[in-house]
């Protein structure tokens, strides 16, 4: 029964870190901004960090099952 929840958590999770992460590479290596009116270097890593965090979070929820 709680099953459910944790597998649609688990994959909105997933999905978003990843598709964040995927997303500030593919930024990073066009010489792209990450985020307008912010600084490219701290942009990049903590889009990166928010995006490592919800991509081990998805995981996490995955294990719990």
């Amino acid at each position: 029964m709680e099953s459910g929840p944790a597998i649609f958590a688990g994959a909105a999770f997933t999905l978003f870190g990843a598709a964040l992460l995927l997303w500030t590479g593919v930024r990073v290596r066009q010489g792209a901004p990450v985020a307008l009116g912010v600084a490219p270097g701290p942009a990049a890593v903590l889009t990166a960090v928010f995006g490592a965090a919800f991509l081990l979070l998805g995981i996490w929820c995955f294990g719990r099952l």
